[in-house]
């Protein structure tokens, strides 16, 4: 039996010799992360190592290779100083290597010193209260599982549909633990131990993963991704009701202008769209509307809108008529800040007051 404490030193000391004639000034630290930092290794673990390289020529370190003796695989793998910058940002949950690597070797000590404020800038984002700016980079990871559920929903082979699925697992994991301002420190073998332990996630949320990778046909698969897409937005949901929205109030320069566009834009198209049985055209004119009143009302303090409850695609004259009443319930929020929309009896009336006219001129 190799002693793997001797196996993963000879290694180490591979890779400082192989520095030491390619590349001498590349290297700047040697650390281990993984399972034999958190003590989770095995006979078959490989040595997860941090090989911390200055410039491009360290490159030359990385080495990918099998250990026939034990049949395990070892990926010697190089980091750049970027990179690392990068984790200290915590864009991501995937930062232990940074964060828990025990040194083993140094080239110099100012590159520990460097090392050290990268961990200490971490460990800063991490320990600051949660912001409204911490929730946004979480729910910029969550919508990338959310991209992969629709990939999954589409899928139609049973292989393309695991794959799918598998990056939303991956995604809402690294979102959860960015909603939680944590990272994982003990990899996959404990991830489920990690996610239990975070305040902010699904009940059930080991329980839902797990009912994915066992599910065995396509329709199972994607009920319960459904499933744990469904609970992981209702959490994030909890979250940002932490954070109230600052909207600014209904005035003449937040909104002026605004009724009068929704009006040029969709109402009479609304009533085209039903003389002509167009049924696209109604339901695409109230999507667009419906984009532009809620960005309006993210911003602004005004009523909700609910367009879409407009759309009746048995009855498009019903639609039209619908969409009359938003837009004379928009009308009221002018109304409330004293605003009057700007009406002209014909052309010639509004190009006399635009050139700044009056009508007897």
């Amino acid at each position: 039996m190799i002693d793997l404490e001797e196996r993963n030193q000879k290694i180490i000391e591979a890779v400082i010799n192989r520095a030491n004639i390619l590349c001498p000034e590349s290297l700047a630290l040697i650390g281990i992360y993984g399972s034999f930092m958190t003590g989770d290794f095995y006979e078959k673990s490989d040595l997860d190592l941090f090989i911390l390289i200055n410039d491009d020529r360290g490159w030359q370190l990385g080495c990918s290779m099998i250990q026939d003796d034990l049949q395990v695989g070892h990926d010697i793998y190089c980091t750049k100083w970027e990179d690392l910058e990068h984790d200290a940002r915590y864009e991501h949950p995937n930062i232990s290597k940074l964060m828990d690597v025990k040194i083993v070797y140094c080239a110099d000590e100012k590159y520990k010193e460097r090392l050290k404020k990268l961990q200490q800038k971490a460990k800063g984002i991490l320990e600051a209260p949660f912001s409204a700016e911490d929730y946004e980079k979480a729910e910029e990871v969550r919508k990338e599982a959310e991209h992969f559920y629709t990939m999954t929903m589409v899928a139609d082979e049973p292989a393309k549909v695991w794959e799918c699925a598998g990056s939303v697992i991956y995604y809402v994991e690294n979102a959860l633990a960015m909603l939680n301002k944590q990272y994982f420190h003990y990899g996959v073998k404990r991830a489920y131990e990690e996610l239990n332990a975070m305040k902010h996630r699904p009940e059930n949320v080991c329980e839902l993963i797990e009912n994915i990778i066992s599910a065995v046909s396509i329709t199972d698969r994607k009920k319960n991704v459904t499933a744990l897409m469904k609970e992981t937005i209702a959490v994030f949901q909890r979250v940002k009701e932490m954070f109230p929205e600052q909207k600014k109030p209904v005035t003449e320069d937040t909104i002026s202008g605004t009724y009068e566009e929704m009006y040029s834009n969709w109402r009479n198209k609304m009533y085209l769209a039903e003389a002509t049985g167009n049924r696209h055209l109604a339901f695409m004119s109230l999507i667009s509307a419906g984009k532009m009143l809620a960005e309006i009302s993210s911003e602004i303090e005004i009523d909700q809108y609910r367009v879409m409850e407009c759309y009746k695609p048995d009855d498009l004259y019903k639609t039209a008529y619908a969409y009359d009443d938003i837009l004379e319930k928009y009308r009221r929020e002018y109304k409330k800040a004293g605003i009057l929309e700007k009406r002209y009896a014909d052309i010639d009336e509004f190009v006399l007051a635009y050139q700044g006219k009056k009508q007897s001129e």
